[in-house]
């Protein structure tokens, strides 16, 4: 798996870290060029973070979601740090994924613009008027789809947050309302803008601003 390590310091383990994942057709390379590391280390916050890339195209290869559990959380926990679980597009459901099937082991999770489904799941979900009142009815282990909206609908807020950034220029905004709909208000936020880059890069400075400057300043 193709990863890229920015340490908030030299030679020493942050108390957090953040596992990032991207976007269909982009890489870790472009979470640098487009500054998530550089706004990290401008706002002191103590934050290694960790760009991945798994084959993403391959949604069905469910061996992906144990090897990024087996490859960059379980080293992780074992240095003892917070784990935040965090994507964008493609990469924003492969960390649904995981945090459905590894809850225990994840700390929160940073979703920009994520995935949720064909149209027949989230139609499934508007039908029912909110995952809320959704019923997932049987599951089987292989119905990635429906598991991560079991997860959504069942998961305790207070044991892991979801943080959610959206635009509502977004080509999938109608989707990403259905999740919006579940979650508390004072974890999501919208912003004007379109599924791309620049939209993404102001939602993960406003993530950073409300999620870790906070505890800087009552540290």
């Amino acid at each position: 798996m193709h990863t890229i390590f920015e340490p908030a310091h030299s030679g020493r383990v942050a108390p957090i870290r953040m596992l990032m994942l991207p976007a269909a057709y982009t890489a870790p390379e472009d979470f640098v060029r487009e500054g998530f590391a550089a706004a990290v280390r401008g706002r002191g916050i103590d934050l290694d973070l960790l760009f991945a890339q798994p084959a993403l195209a391959h949604l069905t290869d469910h061996s992906m979601v144990a090897e990024l559990h087996r490859e960059l959380i379980l080293p992780a926990r074992a240095l003892g740090v917070a784990i935040w679980l965090g994507g964008i597009s493609l990469g924003g459901f492969m960390a649904l994924r995981c945090a459905a099937r590894y809850p225990q082991d994840l700390a929160g999770l940073c979703l920009f613009a994520p995935y949720l489904g064909s149209h027949i799941m989230t139609g499934e979900i508007a039908r029912a008027r909110g995952a809320h009142a959704w019923e997932p009815g049987e599951t089987a282990d292989d119905d990635d789809e429906r598991q991560v909206w079991r997860f959504i609908k069942t998961r305790d807020p207070k044991a892991m947050p979801i943080h959610l950034g959206l635009a509502r220029g977004d080509r999938f905004a109608d989707r990403h309302a259905l999740l919006a709909a579940a979650l508390p208000a004072g974890d999501v936020e919208w912003l004007s803008g379109a599924h791309d880059w620049p939209t993404w890069r102001r939602l993960w400075e406003n993530f950073l601003d409300r999620r870790f400057l906070p505890q800087l300043t009552h540290a």
